[in-house]
């Protein structure tokens, strides 16, 4: 079996280790790592960033956006949706919905909305969120994840495709790099929109999404703010990072940064050096292992952060939600205050957001005939959620698609899953293969 974890080191030669290795390495990377303690220099974090990169395959410079517009519609009053698409990695397109008010005056800001495990740009919270925030004054986008919807080979939502092992060493770190690639050329299409100001670009992730984000957030300065939910506790050796069993999108790509030594507490100090960030969990969130990781585990991380960052400027906040479990928790009045702060919506004012009305998802799906899994209906997931009311219709698949069927039939290539899989196992055994 060739060894799933592949590093790069600091002097760019490329090393291969057994996963029997990987443990000692995730002793000592610790005792590695500079600084060892103490106040991150600017040298040392611009270090980190480049190597975190280089670790992840992440391209350098971007692949060029390329961005196509494919037509428009109006989902609801006050709001318009693009249908695009854009490059990444592998010479692909990514196919998104980005939705903005219908009257804009000067510039706004934007919002890329990055998707848990099996949800893509039809997910009610990704239309919910679009249409949300282009009536608070924003540009929003949204887009499929690799092996969901219009990336999935079978043009299917919900099915997790990108989790299959490829036992190469270097892929599943090129699947980290591929999501944060991802998230990165959101930025930059966002940035491309002449509507939109770039020193205001958000990026909310959510479970898996929320992994994905903090990474992105931790290389790509050009990031103003970033809202975790479902996720966020970065843990160390050994942790439910390390543990994950969903190799290809987190266990990979999170061991691959062990030079990181204290990842949490890098990670976050890179994100500090960014912007500010906010981190909002439900206490009973059993997905990922909130429970464990509760006050007391930020706390501490968030004094890891401050002693590497220097000070505690832009280290970030944190809410939890009392009784609740994993949900997309950015809908919510208080995230919605808080990006406010930090974006300063066109439509919205602080004091006006205290006194949006809200809805039970619960309810807001009974009433738009939107259906909800049982898992999603319970009161600590999605059902429960209060969510700012904007008056959100149901939007179809169809809607959301870019491509009318045959044309993606006939273009499939450029967007689905086998074809990244296919391109990255070449590119990893063509890199083992000269480095042996």
């Amino acid at each position: 079996m060739k060894a799933l974890f592949h590093f790069r080191s600091t002097a760019n030669v490329t090393h291969r280790h057994s996963p029997a290795n990987w443990i000692a390495i995730l002793l000592i990377a610790p005792l590695l790592a500079a600084p060892a303690f103490g106040r991150a220099s600017k040298a040392q974090v611009e270090r980190w960033r480049q190597q975190i990169r280089e670790a992840l395959f992440i391209p350098s410079p971007l692949p060029a956006l390329d961005a196509k517009v494919y037509g428009q519609w109006s989902p609801a009053p006050g709001v318009i949706a693009e249908r695009v698409t854009y490059g990444t990695q592998y010479g692909m397109r990514i196919p998104a919905i980005l939705y903005r008010p219908t009257a804009v005056h000067g510039r706004i800001p934007g919002i890329v909305v990055v998707n848990g495990h099996g949800a893509d740009k039809t997910s009610w919270y990704s239309w919910y969120t679009g249409v949300l925030y282009a009536r608070a004054g924003a540009v929003v986008l949204t887009y499929d994840p690799i092996g969901e919807g219009e990336r999935n080979d079978q043009h299917q939502d919900g099915t997790g495709e990108h989790d299959k092992l490829i036992d190469v060493a270097g892929v599943p770190q090129r699947m980290g790099g591929l999501m944060v690639t991802d998230v990165m050329q959101g930025v930059s299409y966002l940035r491309s929109r002449p509507e939109v100001d770039p020193h205001r670009i958000a990026v909310l992730g959510f479970s898996m999404g929320s992994f994905i984000s903090v990474l992105t957030g931790a290389v790509d300065d050009r990031i103003h703010s970033l809202l975790l939910t479902g996720g966020g506790d970065l843990d160390g050796p050994g942790g439910y990072w390390d543990s994950s069993h969903m190799v290809m999108c987190q266990s990979g790509p999170w061991h691959a940064l062990g030079f990181l030594g204290d990842r949490g507490a890098a990670i976050y100090t890179l994100n500090a050096r960014r912007g500010a960030t906010f981190i909002i969990n439900g206490t009973d969130d059993t997905v990922v292992a909130i429970p464990e990781h509760g006050p007391d585990f930020f706390n501490d991380l968030r004094r890891r952060v401050v002693e590497m960052n220097g000070s505690s400027k832009n280290v970030f906040e944190t809410y939890f939600d009392q009784g609740a479990s994993h949900r997309p928790a950015w809908v919510k009045r208080v995230a919605a205050v808080w990006l406010d702060n930090q974006l300063h919506f066109a439509n919205w004012k602080t004091g006006e957001i205290r006194s949006l009305p809200t809805i039970k998802i619960r309810d807001w799906a009974a009433k738009n005939d939107v259906r909800l899994n049982k898992s999603q209906m319970r009161e600590d997931r999605d059902g429960g959620l209060e969510a700012i009311d904007a008056d959100v219709p149901r939007l179809t698949p169809e809607q959301l698609s870019v491509l009318p069927r045959d044309q993606w039939e006939a273009r499939r290539d450029e967007f689905v899953y086998s074809t990244w899989a296919k391109r990255a196992t070449a590119d990893a055994e063509h890199e083992n293969g000269t480095h042996q």
